[in-house]
């Protein structure tokens, strides 16, 4: 029996060999906002693996975007030029190069998690003042200033002029992150969003941004596929649905996206969130079927079968996987043993390690 697993899959005219994609991974290891050597061997070697897209980690559109000083970003022409070799490195191997276009929002100028310290950088240490929707910290973190209406057209021109970047140095995937309390995310949920003009207070007001950035990207790239990471609840009273979600997604294949990556939340540190194999995966399928657009599940998806099983019951469409990879950057290879596909992309190189004893 065929694997879904292991089935191309065509998007805008896009053919992607699998659907077992490397999920957005912080690396926190650029130099003002410049991916380095690390990111070159760090996602070439998923593209190694059998990897179908391999997807950069969230990467700033502006500086102030940053989740951290040590964040990739792609808002100038040299984080390009550092950018061109790595995505040459991963379509060599035959993956699709895919960036996540992000901005932080309230979350940003945080310190990296290796220095071990929790809240906001100062800026006499190289932070920066944070923005949001409204002037509500999210919890340890200092205060952001509310984005006026000319700094939301500001955002809405990073991303556009974010996406011309990508796609200069070779990107063909594009996906917007409206995810894991980002600024995005935060002008969706109730939580975070207290405005009374028109991008806050209904749910067709609190998505403005979210559709005015995908006109935008859409708009600079009129043929590359185009994604959109949602947090599908906040796991938090009050805070953004998984219902919502569906209402928006469908808003926004309106707009151009063509795809869906589901994962939930990071809004807020109150959420309650109870994690085990597969735990978002119904996030994705009420999606999936309540708005009729194509999705991939993320979250604890750590087996060829899982992943699998996922796809036959018609959860979803493909799968991310994130931490997976760190373990086993060949995830895809050992997967298509583990289900019984035959592929045709083993590295040369690794054709001794193939079959097992």
């Amino acid at each position: 029996m065929t694997s879904p697993l292991f089935s191309p899959l065509t998007i805008r005219g896009l053919e992607i060999r699998n659907r077992l994609w490397v999920a957005p991974m912080c690396q926190y290891s650029a130099v003002e906002g410049v991916p380095q050597e690390w990111h070159h061997t760090h996602l070439a070697q998923f593209a190694s693996g059998g990897a179908g897209i391999v997807m950069s980690e969230a990467t700033s559109v502006s500086p102030e975007g940053r989740i951290s000083p040590e964040d990739t970003g792609i808002w100038n022409d040299a984080q390009v030029d550092a950018w061109r070799p790595i995505v040459a490195a991963i379509a060599a191997r035959g993956a699709v190069p895919a960036i996540q276009l992000a901005h932080a929002g309230r979350k940003a100028s945080t310190w990296s998690p290796f220095l071990h310290q929790r809240g906001t950088v100062p800026v006499s240490e190289g932070g920066w003042q944070t923005v949001a929707p409204s002037a509500v910290a999210f919890e340890g973190y200092d205060v952001p200033v509310a984005l006026d209406i000319a700094g939301i057209d500001e955002v809405v021109e990073d991303f556009a002029a974010a996406t011309r970047r990508a796609l200069g140095a070779g990107f063909r995937v594009l996906e917007i992150h409206a995810a894991h309390g980002y600024l995005l995310h935060q002008f969706l949920s109730p939580l975070a969003n207290r405005r009374t003009d028109e991008y806050g207070g209904t749910l067709e007001n609190r998505a403005r941004l979210l559709l005015r950035v995908v006109a935008a990207v859409r708009a600079e790239a009129p043929e590359a596929p185009l994604f959109v990471r949602f947090s599908a609840t906040d796991w938090a009273e009050g805070g953004w649905t998984v219902e919502e979600t569906a209402t928006v997604a469908a808003w926004a294949a309106e707009h151009g996206a063509d795809f869906f990556d589901i994962s939930s939340g990071g809004l807020v540190a109150h959420q309650r969130i109870v994690p085990g194999p597969g735990y978002q995966v119904h996030l994705a399928r009420h999606v999936r079927e309540a708005a009729g657009v194509p999705v991939s599940a993320v979250g604890l998806i750590d087996s060829g079968p899982q992943a699998d099983e996922i796809l036959r019951r018609g959860d979803a469409d493909a799968i991310m996987s994130a931490r997976e990879w760190l373990r086993d950057p060949h995830f895809a290879l050992r997967a298509a043993d583990e289900v019984g596909a035959d592929i045709d992309y083993w590295p040369v190189q690794y054709t001794r390690a193939r079959r097992r004893r």
